[in-house]
């Protein structure tokens, strides 16, 4: 058989390229083991990391990942880093030389000044192991190589993500901790974590994630310092300082320029605009499981440790005020119809009319309501609905402002005036009372049309419910707060109603410094 001139040619490319190819691979290779064994042999002038193989220790640091993933926060993101990394050690290699493990360490020892125990970052034991690397007598050979640069990677690894998380998204998060959590909160994510393995300058990157906040600072300050309250011991105190700073970690503050906020504890609504507040006023809010104040920080029994919200309590949310229903309509809750309603309703039959409250059955109205013997009606029993039409008696008042939430709570205004007299306002259904509604909607609505409609229609004898929408819409923020620095930068404190400040503290105890 002749093979033809071009078939040899053809022959002698394919066997050059194989021969390239080949050539580049070990190449490649050769090249990848020599920076490894050479950066390693530069830094500690240890001359046992010359024989360090990348694809033996690849193999080796393979097994250890699978081995110690009960040791890490985040096993799956890590390894995904190292799987897609060719399991190259990037802090081994680049990141805690040149004083970058110095900078790391040094943070972790400080972590008490947020309240963190340091040896949750095992600052003793990163030291411990990178002292190995220059002792001739702990790395011997290659296998010892293997053995604690997997150690120093893996802990160092984990330790910086541990520490990172904690000061910029908070310890423990709070939509596994409150049932009726609703505010929108950043927890850390494979772009997070992913960041810590690219780090160029360890102490600029420290220093960039220390909290700044303002508010944070005068807790940390007074913290530290052992601020003791009035009225309150230095350990009560030292324990709201602690939960109120891991809240302030959390990312679920607002963003906007102009928002309204309303602080469950303090029972206070500011409308704010560029960091100030323009409005302020009382506000009441739901009843709590601990608005005696009979279970303190100091001292609470083994009932408070789980978050057990009283059937009453306001959730904590964020959301979007979109309009105002001017003379609104009360649609009355099941929970409050079989409680309360059905009950008045029993013992008078014309409670209902004389609160203006329609009675449905099967969304038809009943003409007659009074003729019903409501003594025989019962929270098992009850197929009736209940709407309180607009008008004075209305518990709502005359305005209430809407934004979409899963609890089916608002703004409202409320004809119970004396409540906003006491110094314990935890006494709603859910909803927030409104102590001046009609100066909410100006500062909303400004001196607008709209808002000289809401004026006239709140006004009428005619008590016709109108819907008024709000452009734009403004954000509302309902949370729960018990210590923060005033405008004077005095701090104010107030009690723990919902008991939330001794659930929190109970799961942050685990993370505290040693007293």
């Amino acid at each position: 058989m002749t093979i033809s001139t071009g078939t040899k040619r053809n022959t002698c490319f394919i066997l050059v390229l194989i021969f390239f190819c080949l050539t580049t691979i070990l190449q490649s290779c050769k090249k990848k083991r020599s920076e490894m064994a050479t950066i390693l042999y530069k830094k500690t002038h240890n001359t046992v990391f010359k024989d360090v193989d990348p694809d033996e220790f690849a193999a080796y640091f393979k097994r250890e990942l699978r081995r110690q993933r009960d040791y890490m926060t985040n096993p799956d993101w890590v390894s995904a880093h190292y799987v897609q990394n060719d399991y190259e050690p990037d802090f081994v290699l680049y990141q805690l030389w040149d004083g970058g493990l110095d900078a790391m360490v040094a943070k972790f020892r400080k972590a008490n000044e947020h309240g963190l125990d340091p040896k949750l970052f095992k600052p003793d034991q990163i030291t411990a192991l990178m002292d190995k690397f220059y002792s001739k007598t702990a790395i011997k050979t290659p296998q010892d190589a293997y053995r604690y640069i997997t150690q120093l990677e893996i802990l160092s690894a984990n330790s910086l993500i541990d520490y990172s998380n904690d000061l910029q998204y908070g310890v423990i998060n709070p939509k596994k901790l409150y049932s009726r959590y609703f505010i929108k909160t950043l927890r850390p994510d494979s772009a997070s974590i992913n960041r810590i393995f690219s780090i160029e300058n360890m102490p600029a990157y420290l220093d960039s994630i220390q909290p700044k906040d303002p508010q944070y600072l005068a807790l940390q300050k007074a913290y530290l310092e052992g601020y003791e309250a009035p009225k309150m011991s230095k350990e009560e105190t030292r324990r709201i300082l602690l939960v109120n700073m891991e809240r302030l970690r959390w990312k679920n503050k607002p963003t906007d320029n102009e928002y309204v906020y309303v602080n469950i504890p303090d029972f206070h609504l500011d409308v704010i605009d560029s960091g100030k507040s323009i409005l302020n006023m009382k506000v009441c809010v739901g009843e709590g499981r601990n608005k005696k104040y009979l279970n303190s920080l100091e001292n609470y029994n083994d009932t408070c440790k789980v978050d057990n919200p009283f059937a009453h309590e306001t959730p904590l949310l964020s959301s979007t005020i979109h309009s105002v229903q001017v003379n609104p309509i009360w649609n009355i809750p099941r929970s409050i119809a079989t409680k309360e309603i059905i009950v008045e309703a029993a013992k008078d039959p014309y409670y209902l009319a004389n609160k203006n409250i329609n009675v449905y059955l099967n969304d038809k109205l009943i003409k007659d309501p009074e003729t019903i013997d409501w003594t025989k009606v019962t929270k098992e029993n009850s197929e009736y609905e209940f709407k309180q039409q607009p008008g004075a008696d209305n518990s709502l008042g005359k305005i209430k402002f809407l934004f979409d939430n899963r609890s089916n709570v608002y703004l409202h205004d409320t004809p119970a005036k004396d409540a906003f007299h006491y110094s314990m306002r935890a006494v709603s259904h859910g909803c927030v009372r409104l102590e001046k509604p009609l100066d909410l909607a100006q500062t909303l609505f400004r001196d607008t049309v709209k808002y000289n409609r809401i004026v006239k229609d709140m006004n009428e004898d005619d008590s016709t419910s109108q819907d008024i929408a709000l452009r734009p819409k403004i954000p509302v923020y309902i949370t729960y707060v018990t210590c923060w620095s005033d405008a004077e930068g005095q701090l104010q404190f107030r009690g723990d109603v919902y008991g939330l400040d001794i659930v929190l503290y109970d799961h942050l105890k685990k993370y505290l410094p040693a007293e």
